[in-house]
């Protein structure tokens, strides 16, 4: 329990460090609900001091011929776009008590993100920003999970933002098809919609009132392993200059059943169980038809049985986890580290007592025990 305290209330201190001691004046200039971003005019909602921001598209919804893409640039909206409810979660299977059971509508459309900002920030002050990733084993999670709601954080001088990201087989698959088309990077969609999000936020944060400059990313479980990921990914340099890494030390032994000793899946592993898929699922061609074919499967064959109540006893055609294909993912993240292949910035690493609560429903955790404080 002490550690998790110490934990939140370093991460606190951490964000609002550079604000401590500067109380936002009288003369505060009172925050719009209206914001331009790179796809056009948001209009959030005002609440108890903070303005809320959600289902902001960071990316083209990846559906059709951009499902198992890289994350495409988001097409511009006209007038204007309320940003006042959550947008859908990534496809998932929710079991109850675990993160992922949020309650909002699911759909392969969920390349969305969420932002909280202070009611009023000083005039030309910028303001600490922290991204949060969520976990859920790569298999399900949302940012509308609603402790992770961000207001606590605005109303303390710090700009959170939240996004969704691709689960199961619709973030992380590989065949010889997808291969053949000769579009790089492969397999790691889920990271790759992960760094778009980073992306967005040094292009469009400080239209809020943040501080690109002054990020710091954090996340739990496989939020904290995506971190590490992206620690040691080089495409992700200079988009967070800190890093907060809960529950979560870079490796997917878990939802990979394998060893801590024994390397990651390659390439070529991840496009064997992608064959043994679309065989279950009757695509036998391994051609641009059958990828066609894939493209075209309904979504609840593509991730119908991806859960975490599964997790330890899934078939081997699942694909769970980041997949070292030599691009997103050149080693496993640790030996990244060994080598000295990882951004030199400041590092807060911790644990949660209830990792896995919703698969182990004995481990009863308490919403502000996992997240923050009220």
């Amino acid at each position: 329990m002490m550690g998790r305290f110490l934990i939140r209330i370093s991460l606190g201190l951490w964000l609002v460090a550079p604000t401590l001691g500067l109380p936002l004046p009288s003369a505060a200039q009172t925050g719009t609900t209206r914001v331009e971003v790179s796809g056009g005019l948001v209009e959030g909602l005002a609440s108890d001091e903070a303005i809320s921001f959600k289902g902001i598209p960071y990316a083209a919804p990846p559906i059709g011929k951009l499902r198992w893409r890289p994350p495409q640039p988001v097409k511009p909206w006209r007038g204007v776009r309320k940003a006042e409810a959550y947008g859908h979660d990534c496809v998932q299977k929710v079991i109850p008590g675990d993160a992922g059971a949020s309650g909002s509508t699911q759909g392969e459309d969920c390349l969305v993100l969420n932002v909280w900002r202070p009611a009023t920030i000083e005039a030309g002050k910028k303001l600490p920003v922290l991204v949060w990733i969520h976990g859920g084993g790569f298999l399900n999670g949302a940012a509308s999970v609603p402790f992770f709601d961000g207001g606590q954080f605005a109303r303390q001088g710090v700009i959170l933002v939240s996004f969704n990201y691709r689960l199961g087989r619709l973030g992380f698959f590989a065949h010889p098809a997808l291969s053949a088309e000769g579009e790089t990077p492969l397999a790691n969609y889920a990271l790759l919609d992960q760094l778009a999000a980073l992306r967005w936020v040094q292009k469009n944060i400080e239209a809020f009132g943040g501080d690109p400059n002054q990020v710091t990313v954090a996340g739990e479980s496989a939020g904290g392993i995506s971190v590490v990921h992206l620690l040691t990914w080089p495409a992700a340099k200079g988009l967070f200059q800190r890093a907060a890494v809960m529950s979560g030390g870079g490796r997917d032994y878990i939802v990979q059943h394998r060893k801590l000793n024994e390397p990651m899946e390659p390439l070529p592993s991840a496009e064997a169980s992608g064959v043994a898929f679309a065989k279950e699922a009757g695509v036998t061609d391994a051609g641009e038809s059958g990828l066609k074919a894939l493209r075209a499967l309904p979504v609840a064959t593509v991730n119908g049985d991806m859960s975490m109540a599964a997790l330890l006893t899934l078939p081997p055609t699942y694909a769970g986890g980041p997949v070292q294909d030599g691009d997103v993912v050149t080693a496993q993240p640790e030996r990244n580290i060994l080598r000295g292949n990882f951004a030199r910035i400041p590092l807060l690493v911790g644990t949660t007592g209830h990792d896995l609560a919703g698969v182990f429903p004995p481990n009863k955790a308490r919403p502000m025990d996992f997240f923050g404080p009220e």
